[in-house]
């Protein structure tokens, strides 16, 4: 079975991506053989597309709803489940997976297609290319085309597999508002050596990239009567934060664990700012605080704290609870701290609730409560023994996010870094507000805080004939209260991607629809039972109209006859 060509297309247009993979593949044999097509896509990214033609026979993926795609399956496959074609391998991606039987001399073209919005973290974004074809091929070529009106500001490439001869397969073309980066390295370029037929290309091709930014009230852009605002205000005032770490140590957390949760702290200790102000609650089935009330972040607290660190050990049970609604009622009774600042609480666990109040959605509850909208909870999940869907939901209803640490060389890296992502708070409150009567099926428009480093996305269908559209933020800096205006000329940006040969037409309208799923399914995660079910309902319509798989939805691959004829595809989630 040979692979002869291999293309990955991917256009980026103002930050939304469309990839397309297309694998060919040859049966030598003189027998039937199977042929898989094998390649693992970013997380964040919905599969829109997937065919196989197999001798000019087109077998194309058909998108359903997941429920009836199931009772589908179910009835034409008698002899127990199958795994299902896609699964999650790693930190930031899942693998799209399947096999079909190929004739003698037989050939197969499989294309895979799927979008996703590019999230910029840390001042800039990142298109992931997983690659791996594990045998060398006669055409191998990796495509990425990027329009960005509003300017590159920069764009490097990077990748985990180059080597000098691989480095000038690849080629990079740019200019003001485009780039184009060409990789196509040769049968040779990709040998690890020359007597050997194995490849190289096994790792990461990694593009980033960031736009300039001149406006002050943000970017607008429009087709079809779609349109998207893009806002990522800089050179801001930082707010002063009031950050409680609490630290999971009970048993579980021993060795390795701790260790790297020590390291972590004490970089992240380095990285507080003098008007910043901050504590520990560590907890096992008890909870100690380090000190009663929050300290300023002076070189001697940081010290003095970098010291406490250090005796950090781990035994004993976990009582998330008691330590969240310790770490609430510490915040609650804080004095001196600064007027405009911040309130965070940073929570690190690597297990369930096992001490004092175990049922997970009573302390949901109890959080909930007693947060009562004033401070932003992040949840840190170390490893798979977590309880993820918990932490999530419980971040989700208290203004703050989940993320899962893994457990690897690098976990110190992973908690400092997601400690960077909210280091830098710029703004609060703010509120993206358009002209109500003219916009329909607005995304989401009011944000608590904003980190530099990141962006507010808000896309909406414009719904009469407007000429200008209006756009006013209302924010908090940590100066003064902030307003910005702004005007976009619809008919002039309308004509911005006119004549652009690679922008697939409707691209705002299917990143308004990607960014509502998105939103909608995030909101069902810590809503109640009758509105999830009318959440989920709503990102269900969009799924199907626009063809995504979603965590509602799957796709039907249908093969030839006289193999196992129905294989599903569905969306995994970080939750399971």
């Amino acid at each position: 079975i040979e692979i002869y060509s291999l293309h990955v297309d991917c256009k980026v247009t103002s930050r939304f991506a469309h990839t397309i993979i297309t694998s060919k593949i040859v049966n030598r044999a003189n027998e039937s053989r199977e042929a898989t097509f094998e390649v693992e896509l970013p997380k964040s990214a919905f599969i829109t597309n997937f065919s196989m033609s197999i001798d000019g026979k087109v077998y194309p993926g058909i998108i359903k709803e997941k429920a009836s795609a199931q009772k589908e399956y179910d009835a034409a496959v008698s002899h127990g489940q199958s795994a299902g074609l896609v699964k999650i391998t790693g930190r930031k991606l899942e693998q799209f997976h399947v096999s079909v039987s190929i004739a003698a001399a037989s050939k197969v073209t499989f294309e895979l297609a799927y979008e996703e919005l590019l999230k910029r973290q840390l001042g800039k974004f990142e298109l992931l290319i997983k690659v791996r074809p594990k045998q060398l091929v006669k055409h191998f070529q990796i495509d990425v085309h990027i329009f960005e009106p509003q300017g590159i500001r920069f764009l490097e490439t990077d990748s985990t597999f180059m080597t000098n001869e691989l480095t000038e397969a690849l080629t990079k073309v740019q200019n003001e508002t485009k780039a184009h980066i060409l990789f196509k390295p040769t049968v040779d370029q990709q040998k690890i050596n020359p007597e050997l037929d194995e490849t190289l290309l096994n790792g990461d091709f990694v593009v980033r990239y960031d736009v300039k930014r001149g406006a002050t009230a943000g970017d607008i852009q429009i087709v079809n009567g779609y349109f998207v605002h893009y806002f990522a205000p800089r050179e801001m005032p930082v707010f002063p934060k009031n950050v409680i770490f609490v630290i999971d140590r009970s048993g579980s957390m021993a060795g390795r664990k701790i260790e790297q949760t020590r390291d972590a702290l004490l970089k992240i200790l380095q990285d507080l700012r003098p008007e910043d102000h901050f504590s520990f609650i560590t907890f096992n089935s008890k909870v100690a605080e380090w000190k009663s009330s929050l300290l300023q972040a002076t070189a001697d607290n940081v010290a003095s704290a970098a010291g406490f660190v250090q005796t950090l050990s781990a035994s004993g049970g976990t009582d998330i609870n008691r330590a969240l609604l310790t770490a609430v009622s510490m915040l609650d009774k804080a004095e001196r701290l600064p007027g405009r600042s911040i309130s965070m609480m940073i929570l690190l666990t690597d297990g369930q609730p096992t001490s004092g109040e175990s049922n997970v959605e009573v302390i949901q509850e109890n959080i909930q409560k007693a947060v009562n909208g004033k401070y932003a909870l992040f949840c840190l999940g170390f490893g798979f023994d977590v309880s993820y869907k918990f932490l999530e939901k419980m971040a989700l209803s208290n203004g703050g996010i989940a993320r899962r640490i893994y457990e690897d060389a690098d976990a110190a890296l992973q908690l400092q870094g997601f400690y960077q992502e909210v280091a830098t708070p710029i703004l609060m409150k703010i509120e993206m507000q358009y002209p109500e009567n003219a916009i329909e099926g607005l995304t989401k428009n009011n944000f608590k805080l904003f980190f530099e480093g990141s962006e507010i996305i808000v896309s909406g269908k414009i719904s009469n004939e407007l000429d200008l559209l209006p756009v006013e933020i209302k924010a908090q800096t940590h100066a003064s209260d902030l307003t910005l205006k702004e005007e976009a000329n619809v008919k002039e940006k309308e004509q911005v991607f006119k004549n652009q040969s690679y922008v697939f037409g409707n691209f705002i309208e299917r990143l308004w629809a990607y960014l509502t799923i998105q939103q909608l399914l995030e909101k069902s995660i810590s809503a109640e039972e009758e509105d999830k079910k009318t959440l989920e309902a709503q990102a269900l319509e969009l799924s199907l109209q626009y063809n995504f798989v979603t965590p509602l939805t799957s796709m039907v691959v249908t093969k030839p006859t006289g193999q196992q004829q129905t294989e599903l595809a569905n969306k995994p989630t970080e939750a399971g």
